[in-house]
């Protein structure tokens, strides 16, 4: 089976040449200049392009443009062999002869997420080492994993939020026919494949759109990366265009599964309807039909743009819930600092509700943000609306050092977060070596030289100076560097590690939750139309019930807290719950030891 999606855009192969289009409202002149030495004019059309067909390219060429002088890759470039600031190459999607062709998407409710960096998940750092860990992932019980960036930006290592080229696969994970090769094999396996792609900014080097095509950017809006990508000014059409056929591009031909659209609320659009509402429906629209997931990162928690698949609002399917992350993190290791602080008061009824509503912040001042209101109404959503975690790439790599959980956290804790997590009718997240509690860090790092390299080092310690722990220069010293490669290095997963005792002890534990998930919570989670019903009069106690399908409910009974919880006899009884699971029996069902979970499943 072959796909391909014709782009208005970058290279096409045709039965008559290649066609290449490159939108430069802000240029004279522009020149195709094929590395064989060929040089060929492009001629004007509308709306700012220019265009030609030459016969001289073909599959495996390589190629620039040239403006007033300058030679340029092309920003719609499916490969770029030399890297970012290279010559793009001519790629023929048809060479690819997909083997899935009875493929069918699984059912949201059902996934259990893992996401991974590529270039550290194993020994080679490219999509064919992800394939030869296949089997742990399947092992463990994971149905899906969810892949960082993959376009392609500059240096040796990156995290994959300084791309330049949205439609081009990194040279340094195998190019294009290698992420093909891996979505084959995953979904030959019975795994679907998510690509995190970014869609508010490029990074801060080898992208020269500026040069000809300033309409691409906008001084209306100001971001942390300077003036904002156009999506609202004079020529945003164009933009728009351009990252809504981005998305169709990674699901159609390369047969992704679903799309998480980082940092939304980072995109700076005052139409009606904004960027990111358009974005949707129009992928939706695009797709004819066919099921894929959308998923959000979204700090202005818009429960109205979530609902595709259960009858709400909006098309994307569901959103990651940093709120969930938050609470858990504030009650397992006594967090205070930054974020946090919105999350220290009234810690029982917002593990309740982050439990049963998904969001905490559903249009409360957030004193973080300065007494911003933020978040809507999520309580009549469904839980699969929101994507719960504990750990993931965020979370740990923007910590100093990258340190994961267990550094602040003690085993028991983490043992019930844990339960919390893939126990909960939430779409629960892993990430990457989570499951055998690693210590490793994923530290902030990338590969930029000269005066950007010495400017991301910088700003790096500058980050972390206002913190209590880093106020002296000594400490901030001691701040790993971005740019070393031993700091890369430290990031890549030890595979021995799952095999030694103590790690094959967690990975035996999170391989049960994730079996109990699959047997007794997931064929009933279609059912489950709106959030819970929570309790939550103890600090750190929550007891939630949701109701699912054929009128059973699921009740979830949590105590993350170092001391026993001490109830209420009625609030302490399970009277016709079957239970699932627990961390263990507690001795006086009116006192619930510390670091507590029960599963139950009630019968209708």
């Amino acid at each position: 089976m072959k796909r391909h999606l014709s782009l208005h855009r970058g290279a096409e192969i045709t039965d008559r040449g290649v066609h290449f289009r490159l939108w430069a409202p802000g240029a004279q002149q522009v020149e195709l200049v094929l590395k064989d030495g060929a040089v060929i004019a492009m001629k004007p059309a509308a709306d700012g392009y220019y265009e030609c067909l030459s016969t001289a390219a073909a599959a495996g060429s390589r190629y620039r443009y040239r403006i007033a002088g300058q030679e340029y890759p092309d920003p719609a470039s499916r490969y770029q062999p030399d890297e970012a600031q290279g010559f793009s190459e001519v790629v023929d999607p048809q060479q690819h002869d997909w083997q899935d062709s009875d493929w069918r998407t699984p059912d949201w409710h059902s996934a259990v997420l893992y996401e991974l960096h590529i270039g550290s998940f194993s020994e080679s750092g490219d999509c064919d080492g992800v394939i030869a860990h296949l089997d742990h992932l399947i092992d463990l019980g994971v149905n899906a994993i969810e892949l960082m960036p993959v376009a392609e930006c500059p240096g040796r290592w990156n995290w994959g939020y300084d791309g330049v080229q949205p439609f081009a696969v990194t040279k340094r994970y195998g190019g294009p026919a290698a992420l093909k090769r891996l979505v084959d094999a995953c979904h030959a396996r019975g795994v679907a494949v998510v690509l995190d792609v970014v869609y508010n900014h490029f990074g801060p080097e080898g992208n020269f759109l500026h040069a000809y095509a300033p309409q691409f950017f906008t001084e209306r809006h100001q971001t942390p990366w300077g003036a904002a990508i156009n999506f609202d000014d004079e020529g945003s059409r164009e933009v728009r265009d351009f990252f809504i056929e981005n998305a169709l591009y990674w699901l159609q031909e390369y047969h992704f599964d679903g799309l998480r659209f980082d940092a939304v609320h980072a995109i700076r659009d005052d139409s009606n309807p904004d960027f990111v509402l358009e974005l949707g429906r129009q992928v939706r629209q695009g797709l004819q039909g066919r099921p894929a997931w959308l998923i959000l990162e979204n700090d202005e928690n818009r429960a109205s743009v979530l609902g595709e698949g259960y009858g709400g609002p909006g098309p994307f399917t569901a959103q990651w819930n940093d709120d969930y992350h938050h609470v858990l993190r504030v009650l397992t290791t006594n967090a205070e600092g930054g974020y946090y602080r919105d999350y220290l008061q009234l810690r029982a009824q917002r593990l309740g509700r982050v439990l049963a509503e998904g969001f905490d912040y559903q249009g409360e001042t957030s004193g973080h943000r300065k007494g911003a209101l933020r978040g809507e109404a999520s309580a009549s959503l469904p839980p699969t609306a929101f994507v719960s975690f504990i750990q993931n790439h965020d979370q740990v790599g923007n910590h100093a050092y990258g340190w994961r959980l267990p550094k602040f956290a003690p085993p028991p804790a983490i043992r019930a977060a844990a339960a919390t997590l893939l126990l909960s009718p939430q779409v629960p997240m892993l990430w990457m070596g989570e499951e055998w509690a690693s210590e490793q860090p994923f530290p902030f790092f990338c590969d930029f030289d000269g005066d950007l390299g010495e400017a991301v080092r910088q700003g790096r310690l500058t980050e972390f100076s206002s913190f209590p722990e880093f106020q002296d220069e000594a400490a901030r010293r001691g701040i790993p560097d971005p740019l070393a490669a031993e700091t890369f290095a430290s990031a890549v997963l030890d595979w021995s590690a799952p095999s030694r005792a103590a790690g094959a002890g967690w990975l035996d534990y999170y391989r049960t939750l994730i079996a109990l998930r699959r047997e007794h919570l997931v064929p009933l989670l279609a059912g489950a139309h709106h959030g819970g019903e929570a309790s939550s009069r103890v600090p750190g106690f929550a007891d939630v019930c949701w109701m699912l399908a054929e009128g059973y409910r699921w009740r979830l009974q949590v105590n993350l807290a170092p001391q026993p919880a001490t109830l209420d006899p009625g609030e302490s009884s399970t009277t016709g719950d079957r239970v699932i699971f627990e961390t263990e029996t507690p001795a006086d069902d009116a006192a619930w030891p510390a670091w507590f979970v029960r599963a139950s499943l009630l019968q209708p």
